[in-house]
């Protein structure tokens, strides 16, 4: 068999090394490179094409989940991380496995003997970060910022310059103060996620930020339409509607 180009991806220097260190002794893992933080993780993935990386979840310039929402190479996964909130019977479904620091050098080997095999048998799945991703626990509080890739490059765009969400088929398109983007989640996981005291949905299709409301008018029968301050027009359904004045308290 052929080694196991390998990728670590982890912030803290300590662990890493530790990580390191325990993977000398497996001749079977070739390491190619260590990234401190996710965007240089996704550079790392993109170039190297790694069969499999340790990925911590936390970390602070993009995480672990942000990471694989906008990788476009699908190596196999396993997770690193100090928080058991995470550690969910889903993972064990698609990810190789989930290692909860401090781990020992035993329960690393448990982790590499699985990805020894499922990589070596050939059973490994193109789609696993796109699994994983589905599995994924929903955010704990409001989410602050969403993650998007844009041709080559990676855009952060905080929660507070979204202007609304607008449904695209099986994607949304991200209204903000800088443009838009598209990106691959539902409208039911922004209606979920996004501040409730900010955000109201309006329309089956559409999501928006209260404050970018200048007014609301009728439109037909039974009908309303929101005008935004920069002139966007929304369509409001009749629920939208009773959500607004509830919002409003008009």
């Amino acid at each position: 068999m052929k080694k196991l180009r390998t990728i670590i991806i982890e912030d803290e220097a300590p662990a890493r090394e530790l990580l390191k260190h325990y993977l000398k002794d497996y001749n079977e893992i070739e390491l190619v490179a260590e990234c401190p933080d996710g965007f240089a993780g996704l550079k790392s993935i993109s170039e190297m094409k790694p069969d499999l990386v340790f990925l911590d979840i936390q970390m602070p310039k993009l995480t672990g989940f942000e990471m694989l929402e906008v990788l476009e190479e699908r190596p196999e996964i396993i997770f690193t991380t100090a928080y058991d909130q995470f550690a969910i019977k889903a993972f064990e479904l698609n990810a190789i496995d989930y290692l909860l620091k401090p781990f020992h050098k035993e329960r690393l080997k448990e982790s590499i003997d699985k990805a020894i095999e499922k990589i070596g048998s050939g059973k490994g799945d193109q789609k696993s970060a796109s699994l994983l991703l589905s599995k994924r626990p929903e955010p704990s509080s409001p989410v602050t910022r969403i993650v998007v890739r844009k041709a080559n490059s990676i855009i952060i765009i905080p929660v507070d310059q979204i202007r609304y969400v607008a449904a695209e088929d099986d994607y949304v398109m991200i209204y903000h103060s800088a443009g838009k983007a598209l990106k691959q989640q539902t409208m039911k996981f922004y209606e979920d996620n996004l501040p409730k005291a900010d955000f109201v949905r309006i329309h089956r299709s559409y999501i928006v930020k209260v404050g970018e409301i200048n007014r609301i008018e009728p439109y037909g029968k039974d009908n309303h339409i929101a005008i935004l301050h920069s002139g966007d027009k929304l369509p409001v359904s009749r629920a939208g509607y009773k959500h607004l004045k509830e919002e409003l308290n008009f």
